[in-house]
Parts: structure tokens; sequence; C-alpha cells
């Protein structure tokens, strides 16, 4: 129906807008007959009660339109208790507002009775207090299951892919998988939930790839909150792809709400590579001019688009490198009868070389510091290069 702005140092703490535009907003509403205000930021109780007995219309905030795009995007179980954990958070201190339409005067029911409005809005506090419990108890749960996973999979090297909702960090992870059951839409919030694949890179090297949930300016700090759990994947990569949707009009300002938000979940600082995504979108004078740019900005950046098999090539090989920086080279020597010890270095390191010396087999390999650890405790002479 339209917009309404207004130039203030700072918003009002009773009604957010000034005096003036809340009857300006009045005013408007009446004319026009509007039956939903909303406001691109986040209102406290009190303003959202003030500006509705002010203005006579329903008030939705920032933070609700996007709990309840969140609600109707959830399909896990996971998902939906961290939606409906975040929604019960941002409702309980504004049950009060939800419940003007009740009486809740003192008089006519007897001295020392309470009207009927506040009596239940203590049973619904009392309600929503103990699903709250309940809901973080459950969570506990999922985070201690995540964890149990993520020790399964200690000595794969892990790259997680973060960025701006819509981005394409699922259509990614498709494209490196090659796994059709990766849902994909073109829109916000598509995905809700962490998911994990294990990607065959090609030459030998394979990775875990880390789908999350995106971002997005302003994020309420319930969401923050609730979905703290599904972002210890974050933390426990040892790469993170940055992906930026290269032909958004605002991807700079995205990436820095990226990076803000990161930090605000406490992200430790660890190695981060930019994958500009959608390139096939962008024309080669501005995907010349794009690269030239970022190349003393952000160096190292990636260019992929997910159009083609192709598209995925400069990623591919990328996370190769990073992959065997990863993986120190080692000269192991394992007696040669022990079949178990062999396979497990070919099943979980690269092989560069084998040769056999006496009653030995010397292999020089790509190995991680846990499976070094684990072949030196079950019997393999381990000598890192360059010692």
């Amino acid at each position: 129906m339209g917009q309404l702005t207004q130039q203030l140092d700072r918003p009002n703490s009773a009604t957010y807008l000034g005096k003036g535009k809340i009857d300006e907003l009045r005013d408007r509403i009446a004319a026009e007959d509007i039956s939903l205000v909303l406001f691109d930021d986040e209102l406290s109780p009190t303003q959202g009660k003030n500006i509705e007995e002010a203005t006579g219309c329903r008030v939705m905030d920032r933070a609700e339109v996007i709990l309840d795009i969140f609600a109707t995007r959830a399909r896990s179980r996971e998902a939906r208790m961290q939606v409906e954990l975040a929604q019960l958070e941002y409702m309980l201190p504004r049950l009060t507002r939800m419940w003007t339409h009740l009486e809740k005067t003192r008089g006519g029911i007897g001295i020392g009775m309470r009207g009927p409005g506040e009596t239940q809005l203590e049973t619904d506090r009392r309600l929503i207090g103990h699903r709250i419990r309940v809901l973080k108890e459950r969570m506990e749960e999922v985070k201690r299951s995540r964890e149990v996973q993520r020790q399964s999979r200690k000595s794969a090297f892990k790259a997680a892919l973060v960025g701006y909702t819509n981005a394409g960090k699922s259509s990614i992870l498709r494209g490196l998988s090659r796994d059709r059951d990766v849902f994909v839409e073109d829109r916000l919030f598509a995905t809700l939930d962490t998911l994990s694949r294990e990607v065959d890179l090609g030459e030998g090297q394979r990775a875990v790839v880390t789908d999350t949930v995106g971002f997005i300016r302003k994020l309420p700090h319930h969401l923050v909150a609730s979905f703290r759990a599904t972002l210890d994947e974050v933390n426990e990569a040892d790469l993170l792809l940055h992906v930026i949707d290269a032909s958004h009009p605002t991807w700079e300002e995205q990436r820095v709400v990226v990076e803000e938000v990161l930090a605000d979940l406490g992200v430790q600082a660890r190695d981060v590579r930019h994958v500009f995504n959608k390139v096939d979108l962008l024309s080669p004078p501005d995907l010349e001019a794009l690269r030239a740019r970022m190349d003393s900005l952000l160096p190292g950046s990636i260019y992929v688009s997910t159009m083609t098999e192709a598209g995925l090539d400069p990623l591919r090989a990328a996370l190769r490198e990073a992959v065997r920086e990863h993986r120190p080279v080692a000269e192991l020597r394992i007696p040669i009868g022990d079949g178990r010890l062999l396979a497990d270095v070919h099943r979980s390191g690269e092989v560069l070389e084998q040769r056999h010396e006496g009653e030995e087999m010397v292999l020089r390999a790509r190995v991680d510091e846990t499976t070094l650890g684990r072949l030196r405790r079950a019997g393999a002479q381990v000598r890192p290069e360059g010692t």
C-alpha cells in the first residue's frame, strides 16, 4: 500500500516513530483502509503495544516477519524445534499485547481476584516457559548427536559453506556432491538445516562439505541464539567458503553482513576463501572487472557457476589444494605383512610413492595429523618430511 520513513538520530523509545509521524501513520491507515503495518526493524514489546494503541492497526516487526518465513520453510524436526524455540522466546515478553482484548481488571469479580485475561496471561507464561525449557533440552540432545557425528569424521578435511540467504550455497553443495536430493530453490531461507556431504574432488582427494542456514541483514537475535547449535559445524570446519552472489547489486553489503553475523556468533578466525557464485549472469567485461578488483581486495577469490558441470571446477581445484596443505607429507614404514595398516594409509591419505625395503613397505604419503597418530599407535614408523 505504501511506505513511510522518518529521519531520526535514534528511534523513539515509546513509539519508534515520533509523535507527528505516528499521527500521519494513523491517518493513512484510516484513509487507505490498511489492515497491517510492517516495521523494518525489531520493536520492543512496549513500542509494538503503543503503536497498535495509537493507530488501531495490527503491527508486525522485522523479527516477526522473518520468524513467520522460517516457520513456513522448516522441514526437518530439528529446524521446526529451532523455529518454535525462537518464536516462543519472541512471544513471551509480548503476551500482554496479545491479550488486550480480554478483561484484566480486578473489579466486578470479588476483592483480591484477578480478571480472566490476567489469569490466562499467567497460565500462558507458565506453559510457554515450560515449553522453552523442553525445547532447549531437546536441542542439547541434538547438539550431542551432532558432536558424535563430527567425531566420526574427525580425520576428514571439512569445509563449510556460509553466506547471505539465496547466494547459492545449496546449489554448490548439490553440484559438488552430485546428490540430487540436496534441496535447492530460488527463495529466501530455502535451507534451515546444516547438511553435510562427502565430496570427491578428483585426483584422489575427498572432503566433507557442509551447507548452513543463510544469513540476512539485521538477523533477529532470537534466531541468532536459536541456530547457534547448527553453526557449531562452522567452528569445526578447516576452511570457510564464503559464498557471494556476484550478480546481486548489493553483494558488498551482504558480504559485510555475513562477516558481522559470524562475529556475533563467536566464530573464531580461520582460513576463509570467498566464492563468487552466479558468474554466468555477469557479462564478460563485468566479470573481468570484478576479478581485477578482487585480486587486491579479496586475493584468492574463486569464481564459479552451478549451471554447468565445469562451472565448479575452480572450487574443486581450490579445495584439493586446501586438502593437500592440511595433510603434511610423511615417510611411513610398515611391516610388509601388515595389510590392514597399508589399507588404512591408502584409505585415509594420499600415497605419493611406495617401495619395498627388506621386510618393510616404505610409503611417502600425505596424511592428516589424526591419522598419523593412529598409525603410530598401531606400530607404524612415522617421519614427517623435512625432519
